[in-house]
């Protein structure tokens, strides 16, 4: 063995412990781990240069999360057969790690950081999402890369009404609360989740149970990291070199300025240019030579006075950037049934962020389906948020969807969720899309409100409107001085202590987001925020509803229209048709689309178009297949020529029942060939005349249906056809006698 094994368990109390062990797998990285809980292991590496690359003055940090298919003994779909790019449940874990983690690594370290964790071992119940934020932050606190962590994150549900952490996956189905909550040994840094119209002080209690959890966690990793000899302090490194008097210099000449400027309130254009003169202006009084010298620390130490001064204006005087007070919300406007042929629209605007939301509603064929390592479903609720360069005033190339695009859509997706109707209440696949055409804060807030009108508008009955708000911080930790901000603008996100999104209905929250960038922040402040929070998200459902206060009373009328009803499991084989036959025949010829799923002992039909009529047509055929009305002896009929037989036509009496109309019953007349009187496809009416006492075969006929022809003899049946040749049973052979002997 060239390996030394390093092992610590953590033990919650629950009977499911957690291993921690580093020494044995990829050694190489500066800093590796696996993470084991029951069958389920994740293994996390760390990697950083020494060096930062020339220019920059960031952490360029890459965390990278990967669900391997093995992990769970299952091959990948498509034709490749291997593992492509992240798919979006990846992409999502991404950003909880990663939001954990930056805020911890020391602000001057600017070498490009690269955390990897993947799974490669899944027992499908103990979930790995919940356990990636620890993995992380271990691989690092085993290494020597510099970090001011440790951190854990952990998930906390509501089960029962008991906080667990990090739930089994069938346990998690029957929670009301579900947030994923990252912190170190001393305060909370991420929060994320959603719930069931919970109060605040219920969400605050999981937070508590989530940091006693964590601070479990971070005791054990720092332990790990003593026994193999990578306690703190990390490696040396010098990636910052600044000069303090041109810093006082820079922050005497710029820092007034700025402060009047950030106390006018004016518009996000006009402080921006107002901001770029007063830098340009001092900058002009620096010497060409001095300039190429100090450009960047210059640079450097006049966005510092910026942040300053801004910070300040709210801490002195309680103004904020645009003029507002710190619990004041933006002028909102909002309007429904904007686009004519889609399913709802809506556009919200609050301030200087607007999105324009559209409704589509599809059938069960358009449910999206997940094929992941861990996990296959099918989602019937999708919301899409698209962030073009425009909605800034810039000017990139579009690559894609961004992982932070990803992240924003799942956030108000998770809002909506809660109040979305059952599939017995509304049978539609439901997609919404939020394309932001402005934005200066909030963007996915104004997405949950866009979205709640565009479902009503297009007559979707949500349970409740949900509305959503960005609340930021700003602090003072010399003075203790801090102020909790409601609905922020974009600088005052990169400028403020906090990023804290809530959304919920008037009865409670349904989902929140907050990364919080200072530590030790108390849970006083945290609930002080929360209530803060909860009048202004009041305020905006307030203002949404006077456009729309509950769903329209009908869809629009491009709306597919869905018709859903039950059957009987043992009838969903006579419904589909040997190969698929009869649901494909009631589809072309209703022009509908019909779906059948097995779900709770019982069929669900669903049938779609456009024209209800259609629908109408193949409901009927469906349950007379499912339910045949009994064939009465004397009865007319009227159904489609199914084939042509040389002694005869086969066609539909009822859905799902055929019967033969012999030759003979074709016309009074005598038919020499089926077809020259039917064709295939052909609809034709006939009388139900009898059972053949043998078979119990119907005995169908069209000729009874029609008059006899003038001079009609009534002849033998067909079957004495030899009889017939020979005497004058056969009408057209006695008539040919009758004309020789004329002759």
């Amino acid at each position: 063995m060239n390996y030394t094994l390093h092992t610590k368990t953590i033990d919650l109390g629950d009977g499911r412990p957690v291993t921690i062990e580093t020494g044995k797998l990829a050694k190489q990285a500066h800093g590796s781990v696996v993470v084991r809980m029951g069958d389920t292991m994740l293994l996390a590496s760390a990697v950083a240069n020494h060096d930062a690359k020339d220019g920059v003055d960031f952490l360029p940090l890459t965390v990278d999360y990967r669900e391997k298919y093995a992990a769970a003994g299952r091959f990948p779909g498509g034709f490749f057969k291997r593992e492509a790019r992240p798919s979006d449940d990846e992409v999502l874990v991404m950003r909880l790690v990663d939001r954990a983690l930056r805020p911890t690594f020391p602000g001057d370290f600017h070498a490009d950081t690269q955390v990897q964790i993947q799974v490669m071992s899944a027992d499908l119940e103990n979930m790995p999402d919940s356990l990636a934020g620890l993995a992380a932050s271990a691989a690092i606190c085993v290494s020597d890369i510099p970090f001011n962590g440790p951190i854990s994150e952990v998930r906390v549900a509501r089960i029962d009404g008991k906080f667990v952490i990090n739930p089994t996956k069938s346990a998690l189905e029957t929670a009301d609360m579900d947030m994923m909550i990252a912190g170190s040994m001393d305060s909370i840094v991420m929060v994320e989740g959603e719930m069931l119209e919970v109060s605040e002080d219920e969400m605050v209690e999981a937070i508590e149970v989530a940091h006693a959890a964590i601070k479990v966690h971070c005791q054990v990793q720092l332990e790990l990291a003593e026994m193999v000899g990578k306690a703190f302090p990390k490696r040396e490194y010098s990636h910052e070199t600044h000069d303090e008097e041109l810093r006082a210099t820079v922050k005497s000449a710029l820092y007034p300025k700025y402060y009047e400027a950030a106390s006018n309130g004016a518009s996000k254009e006009a402080r921006k240019e107002a901001f770029s003169a007063i830098k340009e202006e001092y900058v002009g009084t620096f010497s060409e030579e001095d300039l190429a010298e100090k450009s960047g620390l210059i640079s450097v130490y006049a966005k510092e006075a910026l942040k300053e001064a801004i910070r300040n204006v709210v801490l002195e005087e309680g103004k904020r950037l645009d003029g507002r007070k710190t619990t004041e919300i933006r002028p909102i406007w909002s309007e429904v049934d904007y686009l004519p042929t889609t399913h709802g629209s809506s556009i919200f605007t609050r301030g200087e962020t607007q999105s324009l939301t559209t409704l589509t509603l599809g059938t069960k064929l358009d449910q999206q389906t997940i094929d992941g390592a861990l996990e296959k479903r099918s989602d019937r609720f999708l919301l899409h948020y698209n962030f073009p360069p425009f909605s800034t005033g810039e000017a990139r190339p579009l690559r894609g969807v961004s992982r932070r695009e990803v992240g924003h859509g799942n956030l108000a997706l998770r809002a909506l969720k809660p109040v979305m109707p059952s599939q017995e209440d509304c049978p539609y696949t439901i997609r919404l899309v939020s394309e932001i055409l402005e934005s200066n804060g909030s963007s996915s807030m104004a997405t949950v409100c866009a979205g709640t009108l565009a479902l009503m508008d297009g007559g979707v009955p949500i349970k409740a409107p949900v509305s959503g708000i960005a609340m930021g911080l700003i602090s003072d930790a010399e003075t203790g001085k801090y102020a909790v901000l409601s609905d922020i603008l974009g600088d005052e996100d990169h400028l403020g202590d906090m990023d804290f999104k809530v959304t919920g209905t008037e009865a409670g929250i349904t989902a929140c987001q907050m990364d919080i960038k200072v530590a030790g922040l108390s849970f006083q402040v945290l609930k002080e925020a929360l209530y803060q929070a909860r009048d202004g998200r009041l305020h905006i459902l307030n203002e949404i509803t006077k456009t729309m206060s509950e769903p329209a009373a009908d869809y629009k009328p491009y709306a597919p229209r869905i018709e859903s009803f039950d059957i009987p499991t043992d009838m969903i084989g006579a419904v589909i048709g040997p190969g698929g036959k009869i649901i494909q025949e009631i589809q072309a010829e209703t022009e509908t689309v019909i779906s059948i799923d097995e779900r709770d002992g019982k069929g669900i039909v669903e049938v779609s178009a456009s024209d209800l009529a259609a629908i109408q047509d193949a409901v009927s055929r469906i349950k007379t297949i499912v339910f045949p009305p009994v064939i009465e002896i004397g009865e007319e009929y009227e159904g489609k020529v199914k084939s042509i037989m040389p002694y005869g036509a086969f066609v539909e009496i009822v859905p799902g029942q055929d019967g033969l109309i012999h030759v003979s019953e074709l016309a009074w007349e005598r038919v020499e060939k089926v077809e020259d009187v039917l064709k295939e496809g052909d609809m034709v009416k006939f009388k139900v005349v009898g059972r053949d006492p043998k078979t119990n075969k119907i005995k169908l006929s069209r000729k009874v249906l029609m008059e006899k022809p003038e001079g009609y003899v009534e002849r033998p049946e067909r079957s004495d056809r030899g009889g017939d040749r020979r005497g004058g049973g056969d009408r057209r052979g006695g008539d040919r006698n009758d004309r020789r002997r004329r002759d």
